[in-house]
């Protein structure tokens, strides 16, 4: 089968185990990192993406699986945070073998960590997996699953979204504002058609050209911009990123013009402190583990059987979650980001301590 590496030991992150995979007959290379399952097994998606070195996958899987850990408490999910990935150029790699022998690596942790999508694996890759493990979601609709996630991911994002307008200027809705959207996949197309039908005008840029041909086909009200550091400058009043992580740093914070952050990508501050250089500057920052939490949301209604209703309604719930959090950070005077760390925390600690009451 190939490598399999585990520890139980991961140094000061805190988590609870970091799986190192390898098969090098199909060329696999994936790590597994379970943060918590305080709550319930974990769940989060499996990123396939080619990285520059191990060390950066590594440290990519760490900081999205403490993130879902997060994002699964704060979305009222019984279950834990984990995320893996797969170290490789998914156009020149992947295939079914590769994906297979993935999922047996699954397999083998014995349901604490359930699988899904992410960047780089779609639904038809999930069902591959699922001929190996059964602790995979995401799964397509002919094989009993919920479909394509980046459906209420981008609802949810839109929920937030509709929370943090209401916060700044009174009223739950995007009608009338300039949203700008960095990252045109997945997610950010629907959401673009949400915003539009909410009466919102639409900025976008995405790298892929594809994408761009996308939004000119179907949104051409859409207004395209060079790249994501145009659309920073630009003169809008929200701004979503909604492609990889890191898109708030030292640099891009000082330059955005924007009142409101909301977006879909995980990870959106580069660094401890940017929360505070947003704070500093008038901008809100809807939390993404928060608004993000549609996905998960979706695919976690799987394990139970899937009902799209049911999902809709848990994701439409992240107005509410997300209106919480940011009163919360004005009633403590934080960050919202600090008001929302402080609220999952307290729901993985109440209800993981009552792990303890032997039920036998």
């Amino acid at each position: 089968m190939g490598v399999f590496a585990s520890t139980d030991d991961p140094g000061s992150t805190g988590h609870e185990q970091v799986v190192f995979c390898q098969d090098k007959q199909t060329g696999l290379r994936a790590i597994i990192g379970i943060y918590s399952t305080a709550l319930g097994p974990a769940l989060g998606g499996t990123r396939f993406y080619p990285y520059a070195s191990e060390e950066a996958a590594l440290a990519d899987v760490l900081d999205l699986s403490r993130g879902m850990a997060y994002k699964n408490a704060l979305a009222g999910l019984d279950l834990g945070g984990g995320k893996a990935v797969i170290w490789g150029d998914p156009e020149q790699i992947k295939g079914e073998a590769l994906l297979r022998a993935y999922g047996r690596f699954v397999e083998t942790l014995g349901g604490r960590y359930y699988t899904a999508c992410d960047v780089g694996t779609y639904v038809t890759d999930m069902d591959v997996i699922a001929r190996e493990t059964r602790y995979v979601t995401g799964r397509s609709v002919e094989h009993g699953g919920a479909g394509d996630s980046s459906v209420l991911t981008a609802w949810g994002v839109f929920q937030g979204m509709r929370a943090a307008a209401e916060h700044v200027w009174g009223s739950p809705t995007l009608s009338g504002r300039r949203v700008g959207v960095a990252g045109l996949g997945k997610v950010g197309k629907y959401l673009v058609g949400h915003l539009i039908a909410d009466g919102a005008e639409v900025v976008a840029t995405d790298l892929n050209p594809k994408a761009l041909e996308w939004v000119r086909a179907n949104h051409p009200q859409v207004e395209l911009v060079e790249d994501a550091s145009a659309l920073v400058a630009a003169d809008i009043d929200v701004y979503a990123p909604c492609a990889l992580g890191g898109a708030l740093n030292d640099d891009t914070v000082p330059a955005l013009r924007a009142r409101v952050v909301t977006g879909a990508a995980n990870n959106q501050l580069a660094h401890p402190g940017i929360e505070k250089l947003l704070a500093d500057r008038g901008i809100l920052y809807a939390p993404d583990y928060v608004v993000n939490a549609g996905g998960v949301i979706q695919v976690a209604d799987e394990i139970e059987g899937f009902n799209f209703d049911r999902a809709k309604l848990r994701a439409t719930r992240i107005y509410d979650t997300t209106r919480e959090i940011l009163r919360l950070a004005d009633d403590d005077g934080v960050p919202p980001a600090v008001a929302a760390d402080r609220l999952a925390e307290r729901r993985m600690a109440e209800i993981g301590r009552l792990r303890s009451i032997r039920l036998r």
